[in-house]
């Protein structure tokens, strides 16, 4: 009976000691822990902001008629938030994703939509027109669309023979053509044949990316483009041909270059594309170099300021397809679509410094495949469109300023809280 006695006391003291370790080593833990989350909040507080977005899966809303979209080469969001996309159709679906549209059928489904698609916030699709007509030249090639302050869309183009401008209503008028296709082919040549003028022709472009009107100013931007190497500045109602520029504020030369190499200095010139030349409400002109893997940045009158280079490694197509502004008043953030490395950059506009990238390569939501252009609504919301056999838009709904931690944040999927 005592040795038993004994035997219990040994035991419980046991017990105690084992419990006391226990709750010494979840002290030990909880300190750990509350230190941790400490220096990760004063980390969080030194860190650099920038925007947060969650890709949206089911925006936009299924299209009607067994309509789809084709390599969507631009995407404008206007001042009631209509988000507008122009792609190229049918030209770019094979035979069996338009089945319905062969001659004969060979399905129900499906057809390429009209060129220009316009959708609500909802995500419905409230306008659609676009293609060729009477008193104007649409472009082989349609490339980048603009709704301006006057409520005007511009349309470009970068196919061969493509060295005009179209302006329509909203709802697909035809207004004003500037430039003339094919009007600046030399003989029977190639469809990339020498063009009288090149970069410096007052009159005529050179496969057009995209414009984009300055509504102080009433001047159009354009990123003349994918034949010609230059920033073209021209009255936004006539247009007159003001000023042009190439790289660095250098007059424009189209002599070749060479291929892009990572090592080689800065080219003076840009290459083919110039893929962009939009202009921040201060006033700055910021082009896309796409092959050069740069951002430049001019003054509306083309005074070089500054430069930006992105994974400079970058081969083929490149780095810089296209830009857009955040929507606070100071427009403090850049976000740059990369096509290439399948990926948006999200800059601080003064410093042009790298803060942040989100995307990836795939087909799910959040990810990219040719990502090409990219525009922001007023409430600070991104929109991607899609080239090559992407074919789509995509948007990511802004969720406010955080932290920085992580150079690349991967696919933004929804959270689930």
């Amino acid at each position: 009976m005592v040795q038993e006695t004994e035997d219990r006391m040994i035991g419980m003291k046991r017990n105690v000691s084992i419990l006391a370790v226990f709750l010494a080593v979840l002290a030990t833990l909880f300190v750990v822990e509350r230190t941790l989350q400490r220096v990760a909040a004063e980390q969080a507080q030194g860190a650099p902001q920038a925007p947060r977005f969650e890709v949206d899966p089911l925006w936009p809303k299924p299209l009607p008629n067994h309509w789809l979209m084709g390599s969507t080469i631009g995407v404008w969001a206007d001042a009631q938030d209509q988000i507008w996309v122009i792609h190229r159709s049918s030209a770019t679906l094979n035979n069996n994703e338009k089945g319905a549209e062969l001659k004969p059928p060979i399905a129900e489904c499906c057809k390429g939509a009209p060129p220009v698609l316009v959708f609500d916030k909802a995500g419905n699709l409230v306008k659609s027109w676009g293609g060729p007509g009477t008193g104007y030249e649409w472009p082989s090639s349609n490339h980048g669309i603009f709704v301006d302050h006057k409520g005007n869309v511009w349309i470009g183009g970068n196919g061969a023979g493509d060295s005009q401008i179209l302006k329509f209503t909203q709802d697909g008028k035809f207004l004003q053509q500037f430039g003339k296709a094919n009007a600046r082919r030399v003989g029977p040549a190639a469809p990339d044949a020498k063009f009288a003028g090149g970069s410096n022709d007052p009159s005529n472009f050179g496969r057009v990316a995209k414009i984009f009107v300055d509504a102080k100013t009433n001047k159009a931007f354009v990123a003349d483009g994918y034949l010609n190497k230059r920033v073209a500045v021209l009255d936004a109602d006539t247009g007159k041909l003001e000023r042009a520029w190439g790289a660095y504020g250098n007059k424009p030369d189209d002599a070749n270059p060479g291929p892009y190499s990572p090592s080689a200095p800065p080219a003076q010139q840009f290459r083919n594309p110039v893929h962009c030349a939009d202009v921040s409400n201060d006033g700055f002109v910021y082009a896309c170099d796409r092959v050069n893997n740069r951002i430049q940045v001019f003054t509306r009158e083309g005074k070089f300021v500054k430069e930006q280079m992105l994974s400079k490694n970058t081969l083929a197509a490149g780095s810089v397809w296209d830009v857009a502004f955040s929507r606070d008043p100071q427009q403090r953030f850049l976000y740059i679509a990369d096509g290439q490395n399948q990926k948006v950059y999200i800059l601080e506009r003064e410093s042009l410094r790298h803060l942040t990238t989100f995307g990836d390569g795939g087909r799910q939501p959040g990810q990219f495949f040719g990502v090409h252009s990219i525009a922001t609504d007023s409430q600070g919301n991104l929109y991607t469109t899609e080239t090559y056999e992407g074919k789509r838009l995509q948007k990511f709904v802004y969720k406010g300023l955080g932290p920085v931690t992580k150079q690349e944040q991967g696919v933004l999927w929804p959270s689930s809280q």
